[in-house]
């Protein structure tokens, strides 16, 4: 029987970083994190969402112990990785973005291997039940699939019944089905109470998974929130994405004018309009309100309606308004 994690009130946090910083010393020098401050309450799942490159997974392996930070100060269990390195290796569990394990060991040799490394840990058994691969575990790693191999890679971080849990990209290259499965198996970690800190470029993960999330881009922390709060920042809970031209334009405008634009943002319920080329993507509050409006202004300007989408707001919304951008992953629609 798996029990559930108390908090360890060794101080506020779980994981408390502040003024975080690091530089490689390339030329020029490359500040991969730049000033980051991060609070993970216990008990909670804290997501880390960014691009590549945006000093997510630095910030996770000085967190994690494996790299030094230039600058900052990092408390994580309420301790020091410069004097407690040892305690706090006993307490957490780790899974990288990338996690290489031998192929010539079975599924259970490998959890029995990383279980040897604690003092006190769950027995193999416990830890594939975890992730749901009993029926797995005389089979050799390289006969897993994609799916299968990442669950073992979850398991290997969690026999150590560790009280924070690190997962660094947990489902990237998954298929649908494998990344469902990964989703589960979180789900019934932070039941049972278990700090996790989890990083993510894939926004619908982090909506469904994450109590709260914080917002990577060029090193830096560029929202925080729950993903409820975050997407109520956008002013409203639907999103409208369509084209619109002229109708004497002979082929689809590519920019969209901003006198355009101005008259969108004076729809009932809108409180933002933003243009990508001849794309334009509203936030709402009243969609059928909008809708009307926006059916009747298109005929009062004389233009041409086509792609017309709508939606509920996501996070994805969130970062595209933040950054400009769409993150690596993320299906348009």
């Amino acid at each position: 029987m798996l029990h559930s994690v108390a908090a360890q009130p060794d101080q506020a946090f779980a994981i408390d970083c502040r003024g975080l910083r690091k530089t490689y010393p390339t030329r020029p020098p490359v500040e991969a994190v730049q000033g980051v401050d991060l609070q993970v309450h216990y008990g909670e799942c804290f997501g880390v969402l960014g691009p590549n490159g945006a000093g997510k997974t630095t910030t996770m392996e000085i967190l994690e112990g494996l790299l030094p930070a230039t600058a900052g100060q990092v408390r994580v269990l309420g301790r020091s990785w410069d004097s407690d390195a040892r305690e706090i290796r006993q307490r957490i569990g780790v899974s990288l973005q990338e996690t290489i394990l031998s192929d010539d060991l079975t599924v259970q040799e490998t959890v029995r291997l990383f279980r040897s490394f604690y003092r006190q840990a769950w027995t193999v058994d416990q830890a594939l039940a975890s992730v749901s691969l009993q029926e797995k575990a005389n089979a050799r790693v390289n006969k897993l699939s994609g799916g299968q191999k990442q669950r073992l890679a979850v398991a290997c971080a969690v026999v150590s019944d560790p009280e924070l849990l690190f997962l660094d990209e947990p489902t990237t290259g998954l298929d649908p089905t494998s990344r469902r499965e990964v989703w589960e198996i979180i789900g019934r970690l932070r039941a049972q109470g278990r700090t996790i800190l989890l990083t993510t470029h894939y926004m619908d993960e982090a909506q469904r998974l994450c109590d709260r999330v914080a917002i990577f881009d060029q090193g830096q922390v560029i929202a925080l929130g729950t993903p409820e709060q975050l997407i109520r920042s956008l002013g409203g809970d639907h999103i409208v994405r369509f084209t619109c031209a002229p109708v004497a334009t002979p082929q689809q405008v590519e920019v969209a004018e901003e006198p355009w634009l101005e008259r969108l943002r004076q729809l009932p319920t809108v409180s933002l309009v933003e243009a990508e080329g001849a794309e334009i993507r509203l936030a709402c509050q009243h969609l059928p309100a909008v809708l009307t409006a926006l059916i009747d202004l298109v005929r009062q300007e004389g233009r041409v309606l086509s792609d017309l989408v709508t939606r509920g707001a996501t996070l994805d919304d969130v970062f595209i308004h933040l950054t400009g951008k769409r993150l690596e992953g993320t299906p348009e629609s």
